[in-house]
């Protein structure tokens, strides 16, 4: 590697790396003053509101990432131009598309970056940033949710497990409460299926909607002190409460990793329910993070095609595309969603959208 392609190098991950951090650490801190009325009663130590902000950094990295590659490198290359080196490179008989190699090979492994961390880190970050608000607000955990399934304490004391939970349908399926008594298991409750029956009429939430319930379907009772069995077609269940109580325990698609949102729908179609979201997002997760390599290669292409520019102009095209990016890929996830279109085209075509451009600006070059 020559020497100018080094320096460039290294002050493109210079400068990334002090806006990549910078914008997700102010985006974490606009996070937590979001939420500082929520926990202000419960008066927390300044230690839980820095490790909340913590939590949620890696998260904001991934969301900004592309953003900041963008901005970083048409910082340098534009900076690189106004100081007339990329003239006297050429002057010199250099190739340009040879000096940016390293730079399409540093887009490579920011792509590879972004999966890791939307795979590995975010996920457990999130998870972490959860436990804490709860922690902090005095919540005890109530429920445990991965791959649909979920483990939560009912009204009653008794532990319900649900083998799939599907939050936009309001159904569950393979459900088990057991209810314990002072020393052993008292009741053992097995249903096939339990649909949450709002009260007619009502445009209440589901938490002050009076006569709301849970209807369990297909319903064993193994009755542990009488030993006894009796199979019920129906039967009412009050105690788990409403899908708004525990709405906000259920993780995001965003707070999942990819396999593991991969699971979840993959169990839901096995249920035969497709969620049309859940496909969207689980592309999307795939997509985003391939944007990395095409925002190197905007940024070093665009400088090119016109006259030198300053830091103000640079930064203003950076926000400009990035925010276009931005929009038209939630206008196509928000297609996906509605079912105007397929999943994979919602996720991807944006981002194919912007790598044909960017392919097409860096061979146009001239050397």
């Amino acid at each position: 590697m020559l020497i100018i392609q080094k320096h460039y190098l290294r002050e493109f991950l210079k400068v990334l790396t002090l806006i990549a951090a910078g914008l997700a650490l102010i985006f974490s801190l606009l996070d937590l003053i979001d939420k500082i009325d929520d926990f202000l009663p419960y008066k927390p130590s300044i230690k839980s509101l820095m490790l909340y902000v913590i939590f949620n950094f890696p998260r904001y990295l991934l969301y900004l990432f592309p953003m900041a590659i963008l901005l970083c490198s048409l910082f340098v290359i534009s900076q690189a131009k106004r100081r007339e080196e990329i003239t006297a490179i050429k002057a010199a008989g250099g190739r340009l598309r040879t000096l940016f190699m390293p730079f399409l090979y540093g887009g490579i492994i920011l792509s590879l970056f972004g999966f890791i961390l939307g795979e590995a880190v975010v996920p457990e970050f999130s998870k972490r940033a959860f436990e804490l608000k709860s922690s902090i607000m005095k919540k005890g955990k109530k429920f445990s949710f991965k791959e649909g399934t979920m483990w939560l304490r009912a009204a009653d004391g008794s532990i319900v497990k649900i083998g799939l939970y599907m939050p936009e349908e309001k159904i569950a399926k393979d459900i088990s409460i057991f209810k314990i008594g002072t020393e052993r298991l008292r009741e053992r409750i097995e249903a096939g299926e339990a649909r949450w029956i709002d009260a007619k009429g009502s445009d209440l939430p589901d938490e002050r909607r009076a006569g709301g319930k849970w209807v369990l379907e297909n319903v064993t009772v193994y009755d542990m002190e009488q030993s006894s069995i009796k199979n019920h077609k129906s039967l009412e269940y009050p105690f788990i409460g409403p899908p708004s109580v525990f709405a906000e325990e259920i993780r995001k698609p965003e707070d999942m990793g990819i396999r593991e949102l991969f699971r979840y729908t993959k169990r839901l179609e096995e249920a035969g329910f497709r969620n049309l979201k859940l496909l969207v997002d689980l592309n999307s997760k795939i997509s985003y993070p391939v944007v990395n390599f095409f925002m190197v290669l905007l940024g070093i292409s665009l400088p090119m095609r016109g006259k030198a520019g300053g830091g103000l102009a640079t930064t203003a095209i950076g926000i400009f595309i990035s925010l276009l990016y931005w929009v038209s890929h939630a206008m196509s996830l928000s297609m996906g969603y509605a079912g105007i279109v397929p999943p994979i085209i919602a996720a991807w075509f944006v981002p194919l959208a912007f790598a044909v451009i960017a392919v097409k600006f860096f061979r146009k070059i001239h050397e």
